[in-house]
């Protein structure tokens, strides 16, 4: 089993992760596509890093460790896009695409992040979990719903805040259709039943690779459409 390469001090706990997406944000112009999804994450990581804190969860260890490696691949796929020598994958392509197209609500910029984070790293960030901390899926589910829980809580403020109010309705339909064709509780199941597909596979010759991949390009693919310019 081979596993996308991560950047250094993957082993960082929430708090770390949370200082530099705290940088990102600073550095990045408010409108951006990726920092409109990179405000998004600070507050989730924040959130699970205060959770975490309180013993909120079943495995505190493995809690931060799983949600430590999920925020390493999201900010594994900045660093790819702004080294411009390495690519990041293919479900975070259509994001960084698109992050300046004045056409694109930050709605959609949210959920496109949310949908490659969720529908690709989540994944593989909990075979790559279990197998530094020697655990089967299952020893993490628990927690892994908990994690769960406070995406699908933010999810919902995000729809609020970003949609646009009563007034803009008409101009909004389009928008409205097109959020509420995509659905984080659908794409949460998806990750869990796609990471134990990984996990039986990791030592299959070739094979985990290439889930891997067809899950990657096919996330890239359902966010091209979160992206559909609408302006």
């Amino acid at each position: 089993m081979t596993t996308t390469r991560q950047r250094p001090g993957a082993a960082e706990d929430l708090r770390q992760v949370a200082l530099r997406m705290r940088a990102l944000d600073a550095a990045l112009p408010r409108r951006d596509g990726v920092a409109v999804f990179n405000r998004v994450y600070l507050t989730v990581t924040e959130e699970l890093a205060r959770r975490g804190a309180e013993g909120r969860f079943r495995d505190p260890r493995a809690a931060s460790a799983l949600g430590t490696r999920f925020a390493e691949r999201y900010l594994t796929a900045v660093d790819a896009a702004a080294s411009g020598h390495d690519r990041p994958p293919a479900c975070w392509r259509p994001l960084f695409q698109q992050r300046r197209h004045p056409g694109v609500h930050p709605l959609q910029f949210a959920l496109a992040g949310i949908n490659a984070h969720v529908g690709h790293d989540l994944a593989l960030a909990v075979v790559e979990t279990c197998t530094a901390l020697g655990c089967r899926p299952d020893g993490l589910e628990a927690d892994f719903e908990r994690i769960g829980d406070v995406l699908t809580a933010l999810e919902e403020r995000i729809r609020e805040d970003l949609m646009p109010g009563p007034d803009l309705l008409d101009l909004a339909d389009p928008l409205t259709h097109l959020a509420g064709s995509w659905s984080l509780e659908r794409a949460r199941g998806a990750a869990w039943a796609a990471a134990r597909v990984l996990w039986g596979l990791r030592d299959a010759d070739g094979l985990y690779e290439e889930f891997a991949e067809r899950l990657d390009e096919g996330v890239g693919l359902i966010g091209r459409f979160l992206l559909t310019p609408l302006g």
